[in-house]
C-alpha cells in the first residue's frame, strides 16, 4: 500500500487549459488569483482542504482570501476538474478529478492525513460479498480510520502528514 499520487505528475498546463475553457464558456474572467489557486491545487498531491490550499496560495499572494479559494474550488468541481470528498470527521477535502483510477483511503484520526491506496484483493472481496447478497456494485467507497505510526506512539514512528509537508517544501 502506498500513496500513489506522490508519483503521479499532473499535466497542469492541460488542466489549466480546460479550466480556462470552462470559465470562457460560463463568461467568467480568468483572474491571476483564480489561476494561482488552480495551479496550486493541480500541483498538490492527494487530498487538500480549503485551508491548506489557502495557505499554499497565500505563500505566493498574501491578498488571496478564503472566499476566493472556496469559489475557485467550486468552479473546478463544477467543470469536473476537482472532486469533493467528505470523510468521517465531516471535513471536506478536494482532489484532482482527472485521476480516475479507483482508490481507497486510510485516514489518521489524530493528524487527519488521508493516504490513498489500491489493493486488488480488497476490490475482489468487495465484489464477492456484494454478489453473495445478490447485489451488483455500481460504485463504492472504502475509508479505513486509525492511527498513523507516530499517533500510535511508536518510537521513531513517522507521520504521513509531516512527510507530505516535507515533499511540498
Amino acid at each position: 500500500m502506498h500513496d500513489r499520487r506522490q508519483s503521479a505528475v499532473p499535466d497542469i498546463e492541460s488542466l489549466m487549459g480546460q479550466f480556462h475553457a470552462y470559465l470562457s464558456k460560463k463568461q467568467l474572467k480568468s483572474t491571476r488569483q483564480r489561476d494561482l489557486i488552480a495551479q496550486k491545487f493541480f500541483a498538490a498531491h492527494g487530498h487538500i482542504s480549503i485551508e491548506e490550499l489557502l495557505t499554499l496560495s497565500r505563500a505566493e499572494n498574501p491578498r488571496i482570501g478564503y472566499a476566493t479559494v472556496y469559489r475557485t474550488l467550486k468552479l473546478l468541481a463544477e467543470c469536473g476538474l476537482a472532486a469533493q470528498r467528505r470523510f468521517g470527521d465531516g471535513q471536506t477535502m478536494y482532489e484532482t478529478a482527472g485521476d480516475t483510477e479507483h482508490h481507497d483511503h486510510l485516514i489518521c484520526i489524530e493528524c487527519q492525513h488521508v493516504l490513498e491506496f489500491q489493493n486488488d484483493d480488497i476490490e475482489h472481496e468487495q465484489e464477492r460479498v456484494a454478489r453473495s447478497f445478490g447485489f451488483s456494485l455500481v460504485r463504492h467507497r472504502l475509508e479505513l480510520y486509525g492511527l498513523c505510526p507516530r499517533a500510535r506512539g511508536i518510537k521513531g514512528g513517522w507521520c504521513p502528514n509531516e512527510e507530505q509537508r516535507k515533499l511540498s517544501d
